[in-house]
């Protein structure tokens, strides 16, 4: 009997502790494949929503990295890490006294950071400086320069806060903890808003936790946990076709529109004029041929999408 080679998108709950890369591992393993990839990775403190592409569906990630995305995390104000993060190494410990550092102040401080915003991501990210990545350098001890970037927070808002007092290199130190929650556009760094929150109120901050729940229309409550072994991982595949569906506006094809487009053919549709992407569905087979433009009614292939291949025994 032969068996197709899995294809689609799968949604992981990532655990912490483990890179997104050993989560793409995984899933080679589970799966029996190699060709497996991720739209957008999560650090090894962090939790939540991974999306992974599978088979011929990894043609899809490049249209799901730019998605919208929501975190749920816990600054804590009153120390820095040079990581801006819990996995770093503190660099500040001003504390965060209850009395000096008032809710008004800090709805101020976060509202400040909503919208369009012009943000540094923190040193120890993955963007390249000179062909070498931030972290890297940061690492080694070198300096690191990274120039701001145009992202947008559109939702930033503090849902609870608790006052306490923590160890830091042996010394008691007074912190707050706020939990929040952030959705802004792809390339935001919620470290550097818990940095620059830290920043605006004279206190320093650092992430202690951080979960993402959604990217575009997926939520982490649909994702599956890799390491339980109970999980029947094929299944929880979602299929190109429903994926493309939830994502971008629908041309339908009859059979013969379905090959000439498979086949690089231009053809003729009617659907409005788009730069794309437009899911183009073979009706009949319920299979996406492909992600087009449509321009006078022609459709012209953007992405193509050829069925899995190569069925094992």
């Amino acid at each position: 009997m032969l068996v197709t080679p899995p294809d689609g998108i799968l949604l992981v709950d990532k655990p912490q502790g483990i890179s997104s890369h050993r989560v793409v591992s995984i899933a080679r393993r589970r799966l029996d494949l190699k060709k497996i990839g991720h739209a957008g990775t999560l650090d090894p403190m962090a939790t939540g929503l991974l999306i992974l592409g599978v088979g011929p569906s990894t043609r899809l990630l490049t249209h799901l990295v730019g998605l919208g995305k929501t975190y749920t995390a816990t600054i804590r104000l009153g120390v820095g890490t040079d990581s801006d993060d819990a996995d770093g190494d503190p660099v500040t410990a001003h504390g965060a006294a209850a009395d000096a550092v008032t809710d008004d102040a800090i709805e101020a401080a976060v509202a400040a950071l909503r919208g369009p915003i012009d943000q540094v991501p923190s040193t120890v990210s993955a963007i390249k400086v000179d062909g070498r990545r931030a972290y890297d350098l940061a690492r080694k001890g070198e300096a690191v320069t990274l120039k701001a970037r145009r992202v947008t927070v559109d939702r930033f808002q503090v849902q609870g806060r608790a006052d306490r007092v923590v160890s830091v290199d042996g010394a008691d130190v007074a912190v707050i903890d706020l939990d929040v929650v952030v959705s802004c556009s792809s390339g935001t760094y919620i470290r550097a808003l818990a940095r620059d929150v830290g920043a605006a109120l004279g206190t320093g901050a650092h992430l202690t936790a951080l979960r993402r729940t959604v990217v575009g229309p997926f939520s982490v409550e649909d994702a599956v946990d890799l390491e339980d072994d109970t999980v029947d991982v094929r299944a929880a595949l979602a299929r190109p076709t429903d994926v493309a569906r939830r994502l971008f506006p629908v041309v339908q094809l009859d059979g013969a529109q379905a090959k000439d487009l498979g086949d690089g053919k231009r053809i003729t549709a009617e659907h409005p004029d788009t730069d794309g992407p437009v899911a183009a569905i073979a009706t009949g087979a319920d299979r996406l041929v492909g992600l087009v433009a449509v321009r006078r009614g022609q459709l012209r292939v953007i992405t193509n999408f050829p069925t899995a291949t190569g069925a094992k025994p």
